[in-house]
């Protein structure tokens, strides 16, 4: 069985209408809430064999602590062009690719593609993926080539909204 480990940016920054999408960073609240992201990420576990992330600055900035937070190597955490923008077509063509000694893959990328993936993946997907999201899924595969529709069952779900009453 294979794990994957899907990761929606933290909220990005609508201020500055003249930036191009590629380009918004993460607003105050995205910052705020990228650290409870990793800390939960890394209590949860395992440790990911991998970390693919799109190059737009809100998923570098939400891959960047990630990466250092469970000591991936640059072989390990790989900035993947394909993901900007991709569709669960695209994202399932990255997974089916991977070598089967990756067991566990992280993937940190952007709605609507990520919850489409989700959908098709596992019967328990939710109906949306706010920012910050992270859900873990098991998969029934023992090769990332044999990824298919309904093969998965979800481990986690979590988002930053579960835990906003206990910062107040």
């Amino acid at each position: 069985m294979k794990i994957l480990t899907l990761i929606r940016h933290a909220k990005s920054s609508w201020a500055d209408p003249a930036l191009a999408d590629f380009e918004r960073p993460l607003n105050h609240r995205g910052q705020r809430d990228l650290p409870g992201l990793v800390q939960r990420m890394q209590r949860q576990g395992p440790r990911p064999d991998q970390l693919h992330y799109s190059p737009a600055l809100r998923t570098r900035l939400t891959a960047e602590p990630l990466k250092d937070a469970f000591n991936l190597h640059d072989d390990e955490a790989l900035c993947s062009p394909t993901l900007y923008e991709a569709d669960a077509s695209a994202l399932l063509d990255v997974l089916r690719r991977l070598p089967n000694s990756v067991n566990h893959t992280m993937l940190v990328g952007h709605n609507p593609g990520l919850l489409e993936l989700v959908q098709q993946l596992c019967p328990e997907a939710p109906e949306r993926l706010p920012t910050g999201t992270i859900i873990q899924l098991q998969l029934m595969i023992s090769h990332w080539s044999a990824l298919q529709c309904g093969c998965a069952r979800k481990l986690w779900l979590d988002y930053p909204k579960l835990h906003r009453s206990a910062r107040k």
